[in-house]
This record gives structure tokens, C-alpha cells and sequence, in this order.
């Protein structure tokens, strides 16, 4: 009997389960999916806005003259302009899994989209399980309301929806079950409340890959404007570490800003690059409204930490900014002069440094870093025109101006250029630091030439055996030979600024 009792319940369960998989009759309901946020982990509206900036800055002015006329007669000016390519646009994969098996078992499946139909046409050539599109046309925006309307009049049996943000609420209230695609808590605890059955698609961490994308790894480059502090002769005085410490941050939020506009602009470069289309903006996995915020935030906090440090480091921020937006636009487009750029952003930061602390410029120190960092910067060319070469490519590099018969010549450059900066140092050495009473120990400087030129044949050895990673200045802070190289500088220039330890003696400015 017992056995019995529970073959009814395994029965009934299957009935209840049957009814709610969707049959009415023997006809099983639509399930609906959303493009935007849901089967696609980006915002088509915004894609094409960023296309069409990137393509011609001058399109926001055209744009502004769109808007007036409503929201979805602007989606679809942005469509026809943009020729937006859907087909490298990132997937949320578990649900395109979850979409073929319905299909599969024979259940209608609708693509339901606040977007443009002409994007949505673009979305049903990639994904052609989809039976039917419904989308915004120019004059109605099938959004929220709009949209919830006309799926009760399409389909008053009732359907089951997929959807991902708070704008979907009046359509999750109209269906019959809640699908929640990887929304934030606040949309997933509104979305429970409807009283409905509710399945979910979870998220990762969005702070994860924000923090991801802000690249603070990158702030070591940042450190850079202590250096003049320290060779000027002020490492024991508290108020000029604080000047360096504010210009620091400043340039630390808006080079984080920097990054995130970058990563903006090149998004379809990105999407074809094999390691960098998994940048968070990239893969989708930070959505890009919350990159703008965090980027203009990012700049706001920056400008005004700046403006507190003074106006010439006020200045000097401005001028990486500005140099920053031509590299992201146009400059990193150009075969060498992209490198030269990157090599300038670097020594850009040590003229913010002297300028923070306001001690006498030096030619010599800012001819090294020009040097060192453009060597940097080739090396990171030559990583990605290797990574084409393994990959069989023949054809320009994406987003860059460079195809990898260039990898000699890239090659050759990057490796001038990082003995130059050694020579350079030892020229400096020589010329300025031990004619200046400013340092306690300038002998211990005697070591940078040699921790140079480690450094730079490990970093080129590396590149030249594809285990270098694409970012040479990532793979340093990573790198344990490198953070030993680093410490052995750090001690170096402490003894080069404060003296040697009791007991060690080093020769000073009077002995020469």
C-alpha cells in the first residue's frame, strides 16, 4: 500500500509539473526571451551609440538632434546608422542552452525586445531558433507596459518570460512563470514578490569585474611620481609626500577612467582579440551603463583631486587625459607612434611628480623614462603580433596598425630602446645626480644600471618565448624575479636618499 501511495504521489507530482512546464491542453505556452541584458549581456542601444562614436565623433551632435523625437524613433536612427555586427556580441550562454532544449521539445519560442527590429532581424540571423520577433518599430517602444500588452493580446493562454531588469516587472506580473536572468538582488526580490513561480540564471559578482576593469594593478605605474620626490632631496619631508600622495590618486582614478573609455571604444576589437575579449566590458560581463558611471565618476574624482594638488599638476593631468583620449581614438592606430605615445604617458607621470613637489626638472631622468617605457610598450606589440603568428593570422592586427610580418622590426625597436634607457640612466648618473648635494648615498644609484638590464632581458627573453603576458607592466607585478628586482631598486634608492645603515659606510657627495 505504501509503495502504491507513492506512485499516485510520483503521478500527481508529474501532472503538477506537466501543467506548469506549460501545457494548455496539449499545447505548451510561449516562452518569451528578452534580447537586451538577458540573451545578450549588453545593451544594443548603447553598442550602437558607442559604434557610431567611435566610427565619427561628430555623430552625437546628429544624435541630439534624434532624441526629441522619442525614444524609439532614436533607437532606430542609431540602428540604420550604426550597421551594428550582432554576431560578436557576447551570449549568455546557460540560457541559450536552456532556449534550444525548449525548443527542441517542440514549445514556441519569442524573441521579445525593447530594441529596434532592425537589430532584432540582425539577433534572429544569429540565434534562428527563434519562431517569432516582436520589437520596438520606430514610433512604439516595446518596453515594460507596451510590451506586457501586447504579449497578453498575442497570447491570452499565457506565456513564460525571461527577462533581466526592473523594467520587466510589468511583464513578469503579466506571465505566467518568472525567468530572472542574471538581475540584481533588488530586481530578483521584486520579481519573488509577484507571488509567481520563479526560476533564476544567476550573475557573477558585478564588483568583481569592475574592480577587474579599473585595472588597479595599473596604479603601480603610478608610482612613478615619487621618484622626483625622492632624487630631489625631500624623501624626509612629510609635506611633500602628501603632494605626490594626492597628485598620485589623481592620476590613479583618471587613468582608471582612461582604461574603462578605452575599453568602450575598442569594444569590437576586443571581441575578435583572443585574450582580450575577456576584458569585463568585452564578455559582457560588466554592463556597459555601469562602466560610463564608473568611468565619469572616475574622471570627476580624478579632475577635482587634481585641481586640490594645484594647477600644474591640474595641468599635467589634463595633458595625460587629453593624450589618453587621442590614443584611445586614433593614435594607438599608428605602427610606432603608438608606442612612442604609451612611452610619453609614462614620463607624462613623472612630470606630474616634479610638479607636485615643485623640485628642479630633469632632462636626463625624463629622456630614461621616454626610453624605458617605449621599450615596454614595444614589448607588449611584440607579444600580440606573436600571439597572430602562432595563431596562422596573415592580416592587420585588429584595432591596431600593425600585421606581424612587423614582429622584426618591432622587435629590434623594443630592444634599442630598453638599452638606451640603460645608457641613458648611466649618462644621468654621471651628468646630474652626483653634482647635486642632495642625496645621502648617490653611490647605491650605481646599481640601477645593472637592475635595469636584468629587468629588460627578462621581459624581452620572455616576449621572445610567448610567455610574456600582453601587458609587461601586469606580468612585472606578477613576476617574482621582477618584484625581487623591484625590491633591490626600492632598497637602493632608500640608501641612495637616507644613507646606509650604521656601520656601512658609502662615499658621499665630497668624495666626488
Amino acid at each position: 500500500m505504501a509503495m502504491a501511495r507513492a506512485r499516485r504521489a510520483e503521478t500527481a507530482l508529474a501532472d503538477q509539473r506537466k501543467h506548469e512546464d506549460g501545457a494548455v491542453g496539449t499545447r505548451p505556452v510561449p516562452l518569451v526571451i528578452d534580447l537586451d541584458g538577458t540573451l545578450l549581456r549588453t545593451d544594443l542601444l548603447l553598442e550602437g551609440v558607442i559604434a557610431l562614436l567611435r566610427r565619427n565623433w561628430l555623430a552625437l551632435f546628429a544624435m541630439l538632434f534624434w532624441l526629441p523625437r522619442g525614444r524609439a524613433s532614436f533607437k532606430h536612427k542609431v540602428a540604420e546608422a550604426a550597421g551594428l555586427d550582432v554576431a560578436t556580441l557576447p551570449v549568455n550562454d546557460a540560457l541559450l542552452a536552456h532556449i534550444e532544449a525548449q525548443k527542441a521539445a517542440g514549445r514556441e519560442v519569442v524573441l521579445a525586445t525593447a530594441a529596434d527590429e532592425l537589430m532584432a532581424l540582425r539577433a534572429l540571423r544569429r540565434f534562428p531558433v527563434f519562431d517569432r520577433v516582436i520589437a520596438s518599430d520606430g514610433v512604439t517602444n516595446l518596453k515594460g507596459a507596451a510590451k506586457a500588452a501586447q504579449l497578453r493580446a498575442l497570447y491570452p493562454q499565457g506565456f513564460d518570460y525571461a527577462g533581466d531588469a526592473a523594467d520587466d516587472l510589468p511583464v513578469w506580473a503579466a506571465a505566467r512563470r518568472v525567468i530572472v536572468v542574471e538581475a540584481p538582488a533588488s530586481v530578483l526580490r521584486a520579481a519573488q514578490a509577484l507571488g509567481k513561480p520563479v526560476e533564476t540564471i544567476p550573475a557573477a559578482p558585478r564588483s568583481r569585474a569592475l574592480f577587474k576593469a579599473l585595472r588597479p594593478h595599473q596604479w603601480a605605474k603610478n608610482a612613478l611620481v615619487f621618484l622626483p620626490l625622492v632624487l630631489g632631496g625631500l624623501a624626509g619631508e612629510a609635506k611633500a609626500w602628501a603632494a605626490a600622495g594626492v597628485a598620485f590618486m589623481a592620476l590613479g582614478l583618471v587613468a582608471s577612467a582612461s582604461y574603462l573609455l578605452n575599453d568602450l571604444l575598442d569594444l569590437a576589437h576586443d571581441r575578435a582579440h583572443w585574450t582580450k575579449r575577456e576584458r569585463p566590458l568585452a564578455s559582457g560581463r560588466l554592463p556597459l551603463a555601469s562602466g560610463l558611471i564608473a568611468m565619469l565618476a572616475g574622471l570627476a574624482g580624478g579632475l577635482a583631486a587634481a585641481a586640490a594638488a594645484g594647477p600644474a599638476v591640474l595641468g599635467g593631468v589634463l595633458a595625460y587625459l587629453g593624450l589618453t583620449l587621442a590614443y584611445s581614438v586614433w593614435l594607438k592606430r599608428v605602427p610606432m607612434l603608438d608606442a612612442l605615445i604609451l612611452g610619453g604617458l609614462f614620463t607624462l607621470r613623472l612630470a606630474i611628480g616634479v610638479a607636485a613637489v615643485a623640485v628642479p626638472w630633469s632632462p636626463w631622468l625624463l629622456t630614461f623614462s621616454m626610453f624605458l617605457f617605449t621599450s615596454l610598450s614595444f614589448a607588449k606589440r611584440h607579444t600580440e603580433l606573436r600571439g597572430a603568428v602562432r595563431r596562422g593570422r596573415s592580416g592587420p592586427i585588429a584595432g591596431r596598425g600593425y600585421q606581424p610580418a612587423d614582429e622584426a622590426v618591432v622587435l629590434t625597436f623594443g630592444i634599442a630602446s630598453g638599452l638606451a634607457s640603460v645608457l641613458i640612466f648611466i649618462l644621468y648618473l654621471a651628468n646630474e645626480a652626483f653634482r647635486h648635494a642632495v642625496l645621502a648615498a648617490p653611490l647605491a644609484l650605481w646599481s640601477f644600471p645593472l637592475i635595469l638590464v636584468l629587468f629588460m632581458g627578462r621581459v624581452w627573453l620572455l616576449a621572445g618565448r610567448d610567455a610574456l603576458h600582453d601587458d609587461p607592466v601586469a606580468f612585472a607585478v606578477k613576476d617574482r624575479p621582477s618584484l625581487a628586482l623591484a625590491a633591490l631598486a626600492g632598497l637602493a634608492f632608500a640608501v641612495a636618499a637616507f644613507g646606509p645603515p650604521p656601520g656601512i659606510p658609502l662615499p658621499g657627495i665630497a668624495q666626488w
